[in-house]
């Protein structure tokens, strides 16, 4: 029975919850390259809610580069749509322009239409910055908010799975409010049909650690998916077909068991391309579970 341990071991952990964030990773730029302007950002959150299962809430990036938040956040209160904001940390330069920008559209909307805060996305992985660091940002951002009267806001970091279940990163997991962890079975060269119990695998794991850690916090899972075309990375193979199976076996069962924000939207100019809707928004795949 191996292959519901994962999901029921998870499950377990947030059965007190009674409902979940789902939806998409959003960037910043069109599929030209342009930044998106407010009317492209209401177009994803419009076409996300039009999906079957009704997706209300989405991942970004960033605060502010090419305006993200100042187009994205009066779209999002337009469409009825939330945000999991993202705070780059690289460089004073940028990460003070990211406070600024996060600063801005609080002190001008409110709060009200955040999920949560992360601040960082996969820096550990890279190895850009030291966990000292990034716990040092995670409560400096926190402390922003807490002054704009946004104290609610949970602040915490993404990162790829195998960063969180080093050692040397604790100091980042006691600083979060929420830990955001990204696997990719693809990348690991894992075939569609081990691939489930590989995803799950990978959440348990950083469960447990977070769990030694800092008991209570829950590890939401910020990206996953699997590309209907790209390089064939060991047994893992890009298709239409394996994406579909990936979307009905793991996106279906983390819909009901977890925080989730799903790679991605729409990607079609990228290699590998992971999007659920293509050039015209329409569904690269069946999305009803």
């Amino acid at each position: 029975m191996k292959t519901f341990a994962y999901a029921l071991t998870f499950a377990a952990a947030v059965a007190s919850a009674d409902a979940y964030w789902k939806g998409f990773n959003l960037g910043a730029n069109n599929p030209d390259g342009s930044c998106k302007a407010q009317s492209d950002w209401e177009k994803d959150f419009t076409t996300m809610q039009g999906l079957d299962g009704y997706f209300a809430s989405a991942r970004l990036y960033a605060s502010s580069d090419c305006n993200t938040l100042a187009n994205a956040v009066p779209a999002a209160i337009a469409t009825n749509t939330q945000l999991l904001v993202g705070v780059w940390t690289e460089d004073d330069t940028h990460y003070a322009a990211e406070k600024a920008a996060l600063q801005s559209v609080v002190q001008q909307y409110g709060s009200d239409w955040i999920v949560s805060v992360s601040v960082g996305s996969e820096d550990l992985y890279r190895g850009d910055t030291s966990a000292a660091t990034l716990a040092g940002q995670i409560g400096d951002v926190r402390g922003m908010l807490q002054s704009l009267g946004a104290g609610s806001v949970q602040v915490g970091h993404v990162d790829t799975w195998t960063a969180w279940v080093n050692g040397a990163n604790t100091a980042v997991i006691q600083a979060c409010d929420f830990v955001g962890t990204d696997g990719y079975p693809y990348y690991q060269n894992t075939d569609t049909d081990d691939a489930y119990n590989t995803f799950w695998e990978s959440v348990e794991n950083v469960r447990n650690v977070v769990n030694s850690v800092k008991p209570g916090t829950w590890v939401w899972i910020t990206e996953t998916g699997w590309p209907l075309s790209g390089a064939t990375m060991g047994a893992a193979v890009p298709s239409q077909g394996n994406a579909q199976q990936y979307w009905s076996s793991v996106a279906c069962a983390a819909f009901q068991q977890a925080h989730i924000f799903w790679y991605t939207l729409q990607d079609y100019t990228s290699n590998p391309s992971f999007g659920v809707v293509d050039a015209n928004y329409n569904p690269t795949i069946n999305l009803a579970c």
